[in-house]
């Protein structure tokens, strides 16, 4: 199949599309400690401007205040847990055929990644060894452009995210491809004019991609 030349960039969110999902290792912290399940959920989408998830991704809180106003946030809500016990849950398995994917869709149109991550969590900005032993290491020097909404002050949803990325690739928002696996992420894209790919299973996300891109993922 030829390549849809009315694409002319595919931006992606990074974990949940080349990582297993976080949520999946916070059910199962949840497990452990006898929590309700999705309670983490539930909390990072209590006031989901300015809770301490919030503030932590835009960098306007240290990993002592996200443990700290965490605990309270999930102690409001009946269930104290440390923000602390959370964040090593962050890093998924990497997904060998979404970086194929990536690679493939990096011969034919610009790439880029926006990503919501804390400073003190697999962030591409850190030491080169731990770059280069985790997954991002493999998967960021293939991109474009990256944005992270750590040194960026801004997160997703905010669609002024989407633009930065837009103006870096030198593109319109109307020629891009957009992929995450949050809905809430995809309908700003949306809303812009980008065509949004809501990633739920590898399967799915290589079939969406390859309908809207032209390209072969088989």
């Amino acid at each position: 199949m030829a390549a849809n030349t009315a694409i002319e960039a595919v931006i992606w969110d990074f974990g949940g599309v080349f990582t297993s999902s976080p949520f999946e290792a916070f059910n199962r912290l949840e497990a452990e400690k006898g929590l309700p399940r999705d309670l983490i959920r539930r909390i990072n989408s209590t006031n989901p401007d300015a809770n301490a998830w919030a503030l932590f991704e835009r960098n306007e809180i240290d990993a002592a205040g996200f443990d700290t106003l965490f605990l309270a946030e999930s102690t409001a809500l009946g269930h104290p847990l440390r923000g602390a016990e959370v964040l090593p849950k962050l890093s998924g398995e990497l997904r060998p055929q979404m970086v194929a994917a990536l690679k493939a869709c990096k011969a034919h149109f610009k790439v880029g990644c926006i990503t919501n991550n804390v400073v003190s969590e697999h962030s591409p900005g850190q030491g080169e060894a731990q770059r280069a032993a985790g997954a991002m290491g493999q998967v960021m020097p293939l991109f474009d452009a990256i944005i992270e909404s750590s040194k960026a002050g801004v997160r997703k949803p905010d669609p002024r995210i989407y633009l930065m990325m837009c103006d870096l690739l030198a593109v319109q928002p109307q020629t891009c491809l957009y992929l995450d696996d949050l809905g809430i992420n995809c309908k700003p894209a949306a809303g812009l004019g980008m065509t949004a790919i809501k990633v739920v299973d590898v399967d799915q996300t290589l079939a969406d991609l390859a309908a809207v891109t032209g390209l072969d993922f088989a």
